[in-house]
């Protein structure tokens, strides 16, 4: 039994927020942002408007796509940073706005690689028979987290929402899958805070070593993507799409040269809606996918890092 993704869908919030904007409250500019990020603009939740707020239009689309009902879903798994609240968990409350009760749901939180890690182990459950549909989401609230007072941070992120719909299949999907962490680097990019006893301890808002991680990253995702290629006994001429984590566009393409990708198979999506963390795998291959780029019987690989630090590939066929 092998698992394949049948439905896409994903959701931005509806306000968008352009580097010109930011620029009249932070030290920054257009040339600034988009010279070393390639982020043009990103979509930032309304007031009060939740992870799980985002996830619920985006699974709705990808069960749209899929030609699924919810009732139809026998597990969810949301790969999230930024949770709705400590707990239930964001899939649990997911699962209450589709409607749906019985099946298992749980969050996955592994930042940036959230949505690879995630979508790795829906795998598992379809190959091992305990699932025939599950809905992967990675959705992200990272406004909350930010102080947009510090522009070596807020001009990165965004809000924004994706999702997939992994089946049953008697064909190959996923070829192959690898995951990895190195706690030791827990300091390179963080929210270094918590609650206790009603109150904030350490700070709430994102941290990062933006150098250490851009070195990090480049070699990560060059060790990953050899590794999970390796996994499946193809080359990376053998790829028709490289869909990394949407994180800044000097990484990704400095990823692909390494990889010896031509830039033409290289889908980047950071521009209009920035680092939107365990959300921008899946918002990058949904557009890919509506607008037909991806197409049947190609090769896809999914590629995520992030804080922890975290990261994994996900090798498949459309």
């Amino acid at each position: 039994m092998f698992s394949r993704i049948v439905g896409t869908g994903s959701y931005l919030p509806e306000r968008v927020v352009t580097n010109d904007e930011l620029a009249r409250t932070v030290d920054t500019s257009d040339e600034w942002v988009r010279t070393r990020t390639g982020i043009r603009s990103r979509h930032v939740a309304a007031e009060g408007q939740l992870a799980s707020d985002l996830a619920l239009p985006a699974s709705q689309r990808a069960l749209q796509s899929a030609g699924l009902r919810p009732a139809d879903i026998d597990l969810i798994i949301v790969a999230t940073t930024t949770p709705d609240i400590i707990f239930p968990s964001t899939a649990c409350i997911l699962q209450s706005k589709l409607g749906i009760a019985g099946c298992p749901a749980f969050d996955v939180q592994a930042v940036c690689s959230g949505f690879v890690y995630a979508l790795t182990i829906a795998d598992l459950f379809i190959r091992s028979g305990q699932a025939k549909h599950v809905l992967v989401v990675g959705t992200e609230v990272y406004s909350r987290i930010l102080d947009w007072s510090d522009r070596s941070t807020c001009v990165l992120f965004g809000d924004g929402a994706g999702a997939v719909i992994l089946a049953a299949s008697e064909k190959p999907g996923i070829l192959a899958t690898k995951l990895h962490a190195d706690g030791s680097h827990k300091e390179m990019l963080c929210v270094p805070g918590s609650v206790n006893g009603g109150k904030v301890w350490g700070s709430p808002f994102v941290r990062m070593d933006g150098g250490a991680v851009f070195k990090f990253a480049v070699r990560v995702f060059e060790e990953g993507a050899r590794e999970v290629l390796e996994a499946a006994g193809l080359k990376v001429a053998d790829l028709d799409w490289f869909i990394p984590h949407q994180a800044n566009i000097r990484i990704m393409e400095a990823t692909a040269k390494k990889l010896g990708l031509p830039k033409e198979k290289l889908i980047a999506t950071v521009h209009h809606h920035g680092n939107t963390s365990a959300a921008s795998i899946p918002l990058a291959l949904d557009e890919a996918v509506k607008d037909g780029r991806i197409l049947p019987g190609q090769t896809l690989l999914l590629e995520g890092v992030g804080g922890g630090f975290t990261w994994g590939a996900v090798l498949l066929r459309w």
